[in-house]
This record gives C-alpha cells, sequence and structure tokens, in this order.
C-alpha cells in the first residue's frame, strides 16, 4: 500500500522540487551580478524583438540575413576605424593573409584578350612539379572554361584554390597545342619579405611587406644571410607594410634593441597595461640603421618604427606613417564570420599613443585624411610634424623632439613628388595595358634574357633600345593611351619601370626592388645618412 501512495506522489514530489529549485535560482539570479560570460550580451534585445516582429507581421517578404548585416555594419561605423565585422565568405582570404601561406597550386596569373596566362610557377610548388611553365594559357579548370569577359580573377582562385592534397586539372595552351595537367594542391606560401640583398660591400637591405606568422623567421633568415657577408650597416625598408602580428614587430624590435628596453606597451578599459620588452640579445644591437616608413606603413610597422625611434637606435627616414595606434583581438562567431575589435591602444617606450584622431567620424576625419596629404602641400613639407599639432615628446637617450597622436614623423623627412606623372602614364598602369606590354616581352624575348644571372647584372647591362620604347607607344596607342608627347622625365621613369618588371618576372620582388632601388631618391637618402654616422 505504502508503494503504492509512493509512486502516486513520488512524480508531483519532483516536479515541485523541479520547481522550487528553478524559483529559486531565478530569484538568486536576480540579486546577483550578470554572468561574466565572454559577449555578456541580453538575448531579448530590441533590435531582435524588431527582427522578429518583422518576419512575423511585415507585409512584404523581407532578406532578414541583409538587414542583420546593415545592422551590424552601422554598428562597427559607430566605434573606431579598425574594428570590424569579418563576414564567413571573406574571413578565409583575411586570415589567409595574416597566416602566410594558402592552398592553392603555386601560380601567379593575370588575364590577358579575355584570357589567363601564367605570369609565374612558384619553384618546387605543385604546379611547377606538374610541368607549367610561365607563358602557358589556363583554358579550362576540371572542363569547366574560364575563357571570356565574364569570368574574374576571384572566379578563377576560387576554382584553382582547394584542400591540401586534392586534385585539379587545367587544361593549358602552349605553342599552340592543348595540353592537360593533373595538378596535386598543396600549402604555398606568402611571403613577408621582398627583397634582401647588398646596396654595397658594407650595407645590407631588408625589405618587409607585412607582419605575417612567418615575418620574425623570414627576417632573420635574411639578417643572417647578409651577416655572413659581414655587413655593419642595414636599412630595413618597411613602405607600403600596412601591419599584421604586434608580436612579430616586437621580436624583430629585439634584435636590434639591448638589455630589457621597452619596446611597446598596450592599454584599455577592459585590459590592463601590459609590457613588451626586449628578452633575449640581438643579431644586430650594434651595427648602423635606417628605416623607411611612408603613409600605408601602419601598425606593426610603427611600432617597430617607433620603438628605434623613441630609443634613438635608428634614423626613420620618409613620410609621416599611417596613424593606427590600436590593438585587435580577433573573435570568431556562431556563423562562421568574425568580429576584429579594438581592445586597447598601443604606446611607443616615451609614451606616445600614435593613433590619428577618428572622433568625427570615418570619411570625413580618417579614411580620407591619408589621400587629403597628397593634395594637401602642407601635409608634404618636410616641417609637417608640425601642422599635424601632434603632442611632443623626447626621445630615451638623446632627448630629440618626437610627436605623438598623428602617425610616426620620420626624422629625415622626404618631400612626395606629385606631378611627376603625367595622366597618360596612369592609365597605361590602371588599364593593365603597361603589364600586358612586359609581359608580352618577358615571353618573346626570355632565352635573350637567360645570359643574366643576377639582379644586379641585370640592372647594369640591360638597357631597354629604343625599338623597345617605340613599340610601347605603339602597343598603348592601341589602347588609346599616347605617350609620344610625354617629358623625357616620364619617359626615364618608364623605362626604369620596364626593366624591373622584367627583372620581377625572372627573379621576383627581389629583382623588382632591387632595379628600382638603384635610383630611388629615398635610398640614395637612406645611404647618405649612414656614411654619416
Amino acid at each position: 500500500m505504502q508503494n503504492k501512495k509512493l509512486q502516486i506522489w513520488l512524480p508531483l514530489l519532483l516536479s515541485l522540487t523541479l520547481i522550487c529549485g528553478m524559483y529559486i535560482g531565478y530569484k538568486f539570479h536576480e540579486k546577483t551580478p550578470r554572468s561574466a560570460s565572454f559577449f555578456n550580451i541580453e538575448r531579448n534585445t530590441s533590435l531582435q524583438e524588431i527582427l522578429d516582429l518583422i518576419k512575423l507581421k511585415y507585409v512584404d517578404a523581407v532578406k532578414l540575413d541583409s538587414l542583420q548585416l546593415k545592422a551590424i555594419y552601422e554598428t562597427m561605423n559607430q566605434l573606431d576605424p579598425h574594428s570590424v565585422y569579418i563576414p564567413a565568405s571573406e574571413l578565409m582570404a583575411v586570415t589567409e593573409d595574416l597566416a602566410g601561406n594558402f592552398e592553392g597550386i603555386g601560380v601567379e596569373f593575370n588575364f590577358f584578350a579575355d584570357t589567363v596566362h601564367v605570369l609565374y610557377v612558384l619553384p618546387n610548388g605543385p604546379s611547377d612539379k606538374a610541368g607549367l611553365q610561365i607563358g602557358d594559357k589556363i583554358i579550362a579548370v576540371d572542363k569547366d572554361s574560364i575563357i571570356g569577359s565574364t569570368i574574374t580573377s576571384d572566379d578563377v582562385r576560387k576554382k584553382i584554390r582547394g584542400e591540401k592534397g586534392s586534385t585539379v586539372q587545367l587544361a593549358i595552351v602552349r605553342d599552340g597545342t592543348v595540353k592537360l595537367f593533373n595538378i596535386s594542391r598543396g600549402t604555398i606560401p606568402l611571403p613577408a619579405l621582398d627583397a634582401t640583398y647588398l646596396l654595397n660591400k658594407e650595407t645590407g637591405y631588408i625589405r618587409l611587406n607585412r607582419f605575417s606568422e612567418s615575418a620574425y623567421e623570414e627576417f632573420m633568415k635574411a639578417l643572417e644571410e647578409l651577416q655572413t657577408k659581414k655587413i655593419s650597416k642595414l636599412v630595413l625598408d618597411l613602405r607600403g607594410n600596412g601591419g599584421g602580428f604586434m608580436n612579430e614587430a616586437v621580436d624583430i624590435a629585439d634584435e636590434f634593441l639591448s638589455d630589457n628596453k621597452l619596446i611597446v606597451y598596450t592599454e584599455g578599459l577592459h585590459n590592463k597595461k601590459r609590457e613588451y620588452r626586449c628578452r633575449r640579445p640581438g643579431l644586430f644591437e650594434e651595427g648602423q640603421l635606417v628605416v623607411i616608413v611612408d603613409e600605408f606603413s601602419a601598425s606593426a610597422s610603427e611600432v617597430l618604427a617607433g620603438a628605434l625611434q623613441d630609443w634613438d637606435r635608428a634614423t626613420i627616414i620618409g613620410r609621416r606613417t599611417f596613424g593606427k595606434g590600436l590593438v585587435q583581438e580577433q573573435f570568431s562567431l556562431n556563423d562562421e564570420s568574425a568580429l576584429r575589435l579594438t581592445v586597447a591602444r598601443y604606446y611607443t617606450p616615451s609614451g606616445r599613443s600614435i593613433q590619428r584622431p577618428y572622433q568625427n567620424g570615418k570619411k570625413e576625419e580618417y579614411l580620407d585624411e591619408i589621400w587629403n596629404r597628397y593634395s594637401n602641400t602642407k601635409t608634404l613639407k618636410s616641417d609637417s610634424s608640425k601642422f599635424i599639432g601632434g603632442k611632443i615628446y623626447k626621445t630615451l637617450i638623446k632627448k630629440r623632439i618626437v610627436y605623438g597622436g598623428g602617425g610616426i614623423m620620420p626624422d629625415i623627412s622626404i618631400t612626395m613628388d606629385t606631378s611627376s606623372l603625367e595622366s597618360p602614364i596612369s592609365e597605361l598602369f590602371n588599364s593593365g595595358s603597361f603589364t600586358k606590354f612586359v609581359y608580352n616581352y618577358f615571353i618573346q624575348h626570355r632565352h635573350e634574357l637567360k645570359k643574366f644571372k643576377t639582379p644586379f647584372d641585370f640592372n647594369l647591362q640591360f638597357n631597354p633600345k629604343a625599338e623597345v620604347w617605340n613599340n610601347l607607344v605603339l602597343h598603348a596607342a592601341k589602347d588609346s593611351i599616347y605617350l609620344k608627347n610625354i617629358s623625357t622625365k616620364n619617359i626615364t621613369f618608364l623605362q626604369k619601370r620596364i626593366k624591373a618588371q622584367l627583372a620581377r618576372y625572372k627573379w621576383r620582388t627581389k629583382g623588382f626592388y632591387e632595379v628600382m632601388n638603384s635610383t630611388d631618391s629615398i635610398i640614395v637618402k637612406a645611404l647618405e645618412e649612414l656614411k654619416k654616422q
């Protein structure tokens, strides 16, 4: 009898216990602080209620995903310019750039006359092992045609890239014959280092294009190679380097600075002050050093240049840097998209923030500011440090004046020549006509160019004949670009670029920069400055 009563009442007792527990838990939650969950977001927000009502009640069908995306972008626009939402469709490309590699077949290509031409084949990469060559024309990928004006570079890229170990079939036209190549995809590096070579017997040169995960490793290999050649001076070129991982910049700075010197520190409302200091003996703590920067040197580039300037370790030459002094952290979201959120500011060893103002809106006061530098003569002058109105600081050893709040001001400013290129030159480059001309020249003369073993020999001995210039003029005219009446200065510039681009096809970016740097006014100034030190 008792067992039967227990069977009847037990479910009820359990239900009451559960209800009481839920009620007590609810009341306890009301009287305690909000959970310190990662995002700490109210689920039933007004925004979510509005979206739910639109979904249930609105007169017409609405794409809610599109509305949500617009709401996200508008929210991000109210923050700083470097906090961004990255849709899932774009995340892979963003990640590849910082990771320093991607999975593909190892070719560089371009469209000429609606056909994909192979401009470069990575040595020992998947395509090289399969037998592809510069000059091959890709007409199909896995039997899908990629010929025509409606096909874009992104379309081709999506088709030929894929998971490492997977196979893709390319239909190639070579010497008028169609050939099929089965290529096993692999991991393709995206080098952080563009060039390393000797400017003269005692001076090395290193150019970094980004601070990816491999930047420090590539830098160390380059520096060690240069040191085997007994260099005592170094030019580090950071022009166009938009940044990347701050720790890579910190590690590189450590190779130039001694003891436990402060390199940079970060601090934010929810992030306590964190210092990054030297941790080990550096490879180049004593040699003479010049760092070159420009208006597109940003973030990690500014961390490195700022630390070396504050400790009076290097002479900074070039133009005022971008002015990005904000630290981002990337958070993964449930739909495989990501939020790259600013969590702190970074400060140079002297305590200066180099972040440009952005309080008055991205467009007017921030993004356009870089382009306004080209049209505003004040920003091009060597005393533009005074123009930007930055707060004054002093370097830590020599007590020289430096500025905060607007990028890194070089110790030696090189005025930008904004009037050097005439409009036909811009048209030539923007249309792709110049690239096509040099590519065709390289394909037609590559056997002649084989005699040059190094970029140095090529730069010294190869001189484009008048015939090359005349052919370029005729080629450009077919695209309604007329070069006959341009100045001697611009003719010289184009001849130099032809030479540099040919060197790029043969030796990649190392060849390009070795040719271009031979007459670069900033490199010339860097060498002059090193002689004085």
